[in-house]
């Protein structure tokens, strides 16, 4: 059995770990970062991550009867994932996440601990230390990611008077 749940976990963190490999390719400074910044990409991989986890978990706890061999696989399989996810943000310390990445992890991470927590998995276990870790780092890029955009917003109110004057051609100053 033990062989059996590790097997099945392997194969279902292949799923994330593709996820995460996709996620990769909006990373600060590669060139295809820029070229896929030119699109305004919504949440689909966090989403369609969240949607196969979801259809697993069901079908996991409609195909095991045994709930104490249930419980634990989900036990295994919440804790590898978050693991997974921080260990991925920890490659990129020194660099700032995109705005969709943060916004598929944000999704992937806060969905993977209620759902978790509804299948039973014991709040020790759900609320780990990783767990806090991942959850700190992404508040931080998500503070980072406001201050930025808030930035832009009032450099582009600042440029538009002068430019729209230019234009318009009133020069009453």
């Amino acid at each position: 059995q033990t062989e059996m749940a590790r097997c099945l976990i392997e194969k279902l963190l292949s799923v994330l770990e593709s996820i995460l490999s996709k996620l990769a390719r909006y990373d600060e400074g590669t060139f295809f970062a820029s070229l896929l910044s030119l699109t305004k990409p919504v949440n689909e991989l966090g989403k369609a991550y969240v949607d196969f986890m979801r259809g697993n978990l069901d079908h996991m706890r409609n195909k095991i009867n045994d709930e104490l061999y249930t419980l634990t696989l989900f036990e295994q399989w919440y804790s590898a994932q978050i693991k997974m996810i921080c260990d991925w943000l920890t490659d990129r310390l020194d660099l700032s996440l995109h705005p969709y990445q943060l916004t598929c992890l944000m999704t992937i991470s806060r969905k993977c601990f209620s759902d978790f927590e509804l299948q039973g998995v014991p709040e020790n276990s759900l609320n780990s230390k990783t767990y806090q870790t991942v959850c700190s780092r992404l508040q931080v890029e998500e503070a980072t990611q406001s201050v930025t955009q808030s930035e832009s917003g009032v450099r582009t109110l600042l440029s538009k008077p002068s430019s729209s004057a230019a234009v318009s051609g009133d020069e009453s100053d």
